[in-house]
């Protein structure tokens, strides 16, 4: 990762900027670079510093809208997911048997994953390295650079990818975002094979236990308009609790480590383009990519293509 500070150097030479080091924002840097572009990512922190690092990386559609508009960039993701699976020990991911509770996916959910279903299951550890390695082998650069605004991208690029996640309330400004924190486990895993998940759309504590090659993942919770990134005692032995429910050998389970996440929440997502002045009388190509919500993961690689597509020609679409 290069160190840039911002206000430094001209006019950039790139055919685009990517604001966002999340899991949104390098699947976009990476479709774009594949095609063509030169493309630079602008973070204020090291992906694996994103709240992208924090997702338990179950491939599903959850909290997020519009729910059809959701399922089709989840089947295409899908897809992309299931290729990556074949090299599990590169890309974190990997295919895993589980049991979704307390819920019926869509009938086009199913039809991909099988009953009793399979999904793909991504080890965030792993997986947000080989995304920053997949985009820098076709040429793009990851810069440590927070973007003060927006018009300060379109001065550098002819192209800005604004995603941003939660940091669109004060980026674009969007009103409509709202933090929804999620708070996890991390613990030896006591011998657990499958995934399992009891998570209603509108839950505030959920109920999961997700295996990686690190450990295995508790969870959860969904609190809306939560933003404290401490983890919270009491918070933590209520989802060991919940887990031991489903698997009573969990309860005594060494604890690895506490994670809070804060999942970027919108009515809907946004994914749509506009003008933007570059700040010397011309404009910039402004697409917006945020707003993803607990699926951010499971819709990447959809969003990218569809945000590829609103950049147009210059992606050979």
């Amino acid at each position: 990762m290069v160190d840039v500070t911002a206000g430094d150097g001209g006019r950039g030479t790139a055919d685009a900027v990517v604001i966002g080091g999340g899991v949104i924002g390098l699947t976009t840097a990476v479709v774009l670079a594949e095609r063509g572009m030169d493309v630079r990512l602008w973070s204020p922190e090291d992906p694996r510093e994103t709240t992208s690092a924090v997702a338990g990386g179950l491939v599903w559609p959850y909290r997020i809208e519009p729910e059809a508009q959701a399922l089709d960039w989840s089947v295409r993701s899908f897809r992309h997911f299931s290729w990556l699976a074949e090299q599990p020990h590169s890309t974190g991911v990997r295919l895993l048997r589980g049991r979704m509770a307390g819920s019926a996916p869509p009938a086009a959910w199913t039809a991909l994953t099988g009953t009793p279903p399979r999904a793909p299951l991504v080890d965030m550890e792993t997986y947000l390295p080989y995304l920053t390695g997949r985009f820098e082998a076709a040429g793009g650069r990851v810069e440590r650079r927070a973007a003060r605004s927006l018009q300060e991208a379109a001065a550098e690029a002819p192209v800005v990818v604004n995603c941003s996640g939660l940091g669109a309330r004060e980026l674009v400004p969007d009103p409509a975002m709202r933090a929804v924190r999620g708070q996890i486990l991390v613990v030896e895993n006591p011998g657990v094979t499958e995934w399992y998940v009891d998570a209603g759309s509108g839950a505030s504590e959920t109920t999961y236990l997700l295996p990686q090659p690190y450990g295995l993942i508790l969870g959860g919770t969904a609190h809306e308009d939560a933003e404290e990134r401490e983890p919270d005692t009491a918070t933590a032995e209520a989802i060991v609790r919940r887990c031991a429910a489903v698997r009573p050998e969990v309860a005594g389970a060494t604890v690895r480590a506490h994670r809070v996440g804060l999942r970027p929440s919108r009515p809907r997502v946004r994914l749509e383009s506009e003008r933007l002045s570059d700040g010397r009388g011309g404009e910039s190509l402004c697409v917006h990519n945020y707003g993803h919500g607990g699926a951010g993961v499971t819709v990447s690689w959809g969003c990218a293509v569809d945000a590829a597509r609103l950049v147009g020609p210059a992606t050979g679409e």
